[in-house]
């Protein structure tokens, strides 16, 4: 309890902040405060005792909640209309950009889980898709911790520098927000950069972006399938090895699920999203109710998610050791921003 009551409180701060500098988006915020809380020597001590199992708890129970009811966000008639061409456009750029930023990741000799984490985060939906892929590569919260700063810093970047190119590069409304959909990580960051252009650029940014975040579902799943391959060959050759000795095999006992149920649950919210609280089904009223009631509870379990992942963020370690992971996360921001503008180009 006293974990879970410090992440809810800066969630609420993170809020007060937000609604302060509306430029900020509030997970953001969350993030950030987090990050601070996580270098003060004294709240160090605290998160690293009394407030340890209600953070951890935090980081992953409340995070892949709050990517279930992510799910109620989307709407399949939504990402119909935007038409094949510019869905084939998504997949390409979310698949190159993902496995461009793996390599580097591992050119680079980046540790744990790290390469699969940052690749995620940058290409899908930031530090949702790092929970997520987290949970089938069973990575360590120390793994997670500098994908999410990462992609943390280069999010709140784009909020300021990609409204700033806007003229230069010559992007109507429609444009950008097509460019700012493609490329910015975070939905709420997303919303924060798209909104300063209007809101035929924030409309347009909010489906492109909410159609990548839907490739969520099947990059965790191909990730799964082939760490099961891996895990599987791995436990048959050590079962070998000890089939002398007459140990039983654990290849069941470890496998890990190709596709979590959290997963799951967020395609399956999708469809509710699609078919339930569509149009006219359960009434516009009902339906406008439920979402807004969904959408503040994804905020609040998201916000409280985020604030614990980046109080584990520690800056002394990562300025011995994150350097590489700096360059990977970069280079992977400016990819996904150059070939984002190339598709806005070949789009028009």
């Amino acid at each position: 309890m006293p974990g879970f009551a410090v992440a809810g409180l800066a969630t609420l701060v993170a809020f007060l902040l937000h609604l302060a500098l509306p430029a900020i988006p509030l997970l953001t915020a969350a993030v950030g405060l987090g990050m601070i809380v996580g270098q003060i020597p004294a709240t160090q001590r605290l998160l690293d005792t009394v407030l340890k199992p209600g953070i951890a708890l935090a980081a992953r129970r409340l995070l892949r909640i709050g990517i279930v009811l992510l799910g109620l966000k989307l709407s399949l008639y939504d990402i119909a209309g935007l038409g094949w061409p510019t869905i084939i456009v998504i997949v390409l750029v979310v698949g190159i950009t993902f496995a461009a930023t793996l390599g580097l990741g591992r050119l680079m000799r980046l540790p744990g889980t790290q390469p699969i984490l940052i690749a995620a985060g940058f290409s899908i939906c930031g530090a949702s898709a790092i929970g997520a892929m987290s949970a089938v590569t069973r990575s360590k919260d120390e793994d997670q911790a500098t994908p999410v700063a990462l992609v943390t810093l280069c999010g709140t970047l784009a909020i300021f520098i990609l409204p700033a190119l806007r003229f230069p590069l010559g992007l109507d409304y429609a444009d950008f927000g097509l460019w700012v959909g493609l490329s910015v990580h975070d939905v709420g960051q997303v919303v924060a950069t798209a909104q300063i252009a209007g809101p035929t650029a924030l409309a347009a940014a909010v489906v492109v972006k909410l159609t990548r975040v839907l490739t969520l579902a099947p990059m965790v799943a191909i990730v799964g399938f082939v760490k099961r391959r891996r895990d599987r060959r791995a436990f048959r050759a050590e079962d070998q090895g000890r089939s002398s000795a007459g140990a039983e095999s654990t290849d069941r006992a470890k496998r890990p699920a190709i596709v979590p149920l959290f997963i799951v649950g967020f395609l399956a919210a999708v469809l509710v999203r699609t078919f339930l609280l569509g149009d006219g089904v359960m009434g516009a009223a009902v339906a406008g109710s439920v979402l807004s009631v969904a959408d503040t509870a994804q905020t609040i379990l998201l916000g409280m998610a985020l604030f614990a992942l980046g109080s584990n963020i520690r800056f002394a370690t990562l300025a011995r050791t994150g350097w590489r992971a700096l360059i990977v996360g970069l280079a992977s921001w400016l990819l996904i921003a150059l070939l984002s503008l190339a598709a806005v180009a070949l789009l028009r």
